[in-house]
């Protein structure tokens, strides 16, 4: 499932992101970014011992940018990255990040080759079940995108069955996006494409009414270039984890649940101090929620 959605969008995302606005701050027209909260407030805060003297070796991948990708000098960054980075200092645990290819994650940590995967690895009941993992602290929104001079007509609380009754709304073909839409807007006229870029294309063009898709890569998209500001986010986030995944987090062996729950109070207190945030909105100037 996640290689075919890396054949459809890694071209789209690297392109994207060299396209995307440097700076932390919202694309001209379109709204401030929202900042995700994915922690429940009762949830544990208090930092958790880890015996010392350990060294936490993250894997990840170069090849999906931003959650993950080479720098410039070839040193991994990206959101989940840095967030990592972050955390192992919240945590007061030393750490290495190692770059693989994505296919090899699971079978090194497997292998303990490595201690911790810090990717877009979705977490899943098969995943939980056989490794330790932290609670998500990115999910993947799906999103509707349209025209600036239509988007005033799109509202969040007016995209039901009747809006969409003439609404001509491109998706990629054969993907849970396309699925979403045929389940709960029926009446809509769906325009499927082969690839992300082609729908993208044709909604610029006006070939099409609306795009639903990856909320990450429509965010990157309407704030590059490559959209020649045509368009804008509207209505949504979509969140529902049976189409589109319960999110990402920090996977580990099944033996080192305590590890596990010494990210999840560090990830926790970086949301409360800002510092998620400021993570965040370095790698999503124009936010995908």
């Amino acid at each position: 499932m996640r290689a075919a959605l890396m054949r459809l969008l890694l071209p789209a995302l690297l392109l994207l992101l060299l396209a995307a606005p440097a700076a932390a701050q919202p694309a001209s027209g379109l709204p401030e970014p929202v900042i995700p909260n994915f922690w429940d407030p009762r949830s544990p805060r208090e930092p958790v011992s880890v015996p010392p003297g350990r060294t936490v070796r993250f894997l990840t991948s170069g090849d999906f940018p931003p959650l993950h990708f080479l720098g410039a000098d070839g040193t991994p960054t990206g959101f989940v990255v840095e967030l990592a980075r972050e955390a192992c200092l919240e945590a007061g645990l030393a750490c290495t990040i190692q770059a693989r290819p994505f296919e090899t994650l699971v079978p090194a940590l497997d292998a303990a080759e490595g201690d911790a995967l810090a990717a877009a690895i979705r977490l899943t009941a098969d995943l939980r079940a056989e490794h330790a993992a932290t609670r998500p602290f990115f999910r993947f929104p799906a999103r509707f995108a349209a025209p600036r001079a239509a988007a005033a007509g799109f509202a969040p609380d007016a995209m039901d069955e009747a809006a969409l009754a003439d609404a001509r709304v491109a998706v990629v073909a054969g993907t849970a996006h396309e699925a979403y839409v045929a389940t709960f807007w029926p009446g809509a006229t769906r325009v499927p494409f082969e690839s992300l870029s082609a729908a993208q294309d044709a909604l610029r063009e006006g070939e099409t009414d609306l795009l639903f898709a990856d909320g990450t890569a429509l965010a990157l998209w309407v704030g590059g270039r490559a959209s020649e500001e045509c368009c804008t986010l509207v209505s949504g986030p979509f969140l529902d984890a049976r189409f589109f995944g319960e999110g990402i987090g920090f996977v580990f062996r099944p033996g080192d649940a305590l590890l596990a729950d010494a990210f999840d109070a560090a990830l926790a207190r970086l949301w409360e101090d800002g510092t998620y945030a400021e993570i965040y909105l370095r790698f999503f100037p124009v936010g995908p929620f």
